[in-house]
C-alpha cells in the first residue's frame, strides 16, 4: 500500500490530499483482536450486509498520499464492519482517534459489496486523480463510453489486451455522494475501472500492484492520444480487425 501511494503521488495522481484505497482484510477475525479492545462505533448512511464482519485498511480522509507512503497507520486505519453491516468500528487505534476513513468510503464499501455478491476475487478499490483520463473527458466526444473504448483499446496495443472489458463511465456528479457511490457501482459491474467525467479513476483488482497497473495502462493510452494530437496531428490508432486479433490473446 505505502509503495502504490507513493507511486500515485509520482504519477501527479494525488494532489494534496486527493486519491484513496481500501483494501479487504477478510482473513481478519474479531477472535485476533485483543480481550480488552474497546471498538469505536461510527454508524453508516446505509446497512451493507454483504460485507457485515468484515474488516478493511482505508486510507483516511484528508491525508496525503506522498504522508501514507511515509507513515502508514498515521495515515491510514483500520475497520471492521459491523456484524448487522449498519456501521463500523475502528481496530487500528485503541479508545479514541482524529482518524476517519476516506470521505468515499460510502463509494469503496457500495464496490466492495458488490463484488463480495458476485463472490469474484478482487480485494482492492483504488481512486486516482488520473491526469490524461481526467483531460480527456473534458472533450465532448469522449464522455460517450463506447467511444472512449475506442481510443483508449485503439493508442496501445498492451491496453486491448490487460483491460478487455474495457472502462465504465459516470456522468460528473458530487463526489463523496451515495449518487456518486450507485453510479460508480453501476459502472464496475462490467469493467475492472470506470473514470468518473472530468474527476478521476475508480479501479478495482486483486492486489494493489495489479489495480496500479490497470490505472497506468489506461493512463498511457490517454498519453498517446494527447502526444499525438499536440504535435498536430490526429492519431491513426489500430484498426478493428487489428484489435479483434489481440482481443483473442489470452492471460
Amino acid at each position: 500500500m505505502t509503495e502504490v501511494a507513493s507511486l500515485l503521488w509520482q504519477k501527479g495522481w494525488a494532489e494534496r490530499n486527493a486519491g484513496n484505497i481500501s483494501v479487504s482484510l477478510a482473513d481478519l477475525k474479531p477472535s485476533d483482536l485483543p480481550d480488552d479492545f474497546q471498538p469505536f462505533f461510527i454508524s453508516l448512511p446505509e446497512t451493507f450486509p454483504d460485507v457485515a464482519g468484515v474488516s478493511f485498511i482505508v486510507s483516511a480522509t484528508n491525508k496525503r498520499m506522498r504522508d501514507l507512503a511515509r507513515q502508514p497507520m498515521k495515515n491510514a486505519i483500520i475497520i471492521r464492519i459491523t456484524d448487522d453491516g449498519n456501521g463500523y468500528n475502528i481496530i487500528s487505534h485503541f479508545g479514541k482517534t482524529d482518524l476517519r476513513p476516506t470521505s468515499e468510503l460510502y463509494t469503496h464499501l457500495a464496490v466492495h459489496s458488490m463484488i463480495a455478491r458476485r463472490q469474484s476475487p478482487e480485494r482492492v478499490v483504488m481512486h486516482s486523480h488520473i491526469t490524461e483520463l481526467a483531460a480527456l473527458t473534458q472533450l465532448r466526444e469522449f464522455t460517450d463510453e463506447k467511444r472512449l473504448n475506442r481510443i483508449l483499446w485503439s493508442m496501445h496495443p498492451e491496453t486491448r489486451i490487460f483491460v478487455p472489458a474495457g472502462i465504465g463511465f459516470v456522468p460528473y456528479m458530487l463526489s463523496g455522494t451515495v449518487n456518486a457511490g450507485k453510479a460508480t457501482v453501476r459502472a464496475l459491474e462490467d469493467h475492472q475501472a470506470a473514470i468518473w467525467e472530468k474527476h478521476g479513476l475508480f479501479a478495482i483488482g486483486g492486489n494493489l500492484q495489479e489495480t496500479f497497473d490497470l490505472a497506468d495502462m489506461l493512463a498511457k493510452s490517454a498519453s498517446i492520444y494527447f502526444l499525438c494530437r499536440s504535435a498536430g496531428q490526429e492519431p491513426e490508432g489500430l484498426t478493428d480487425s487489428q484489435m479483434d486479433e489481440l482481443g483473442k490473446i489470452k492471460f
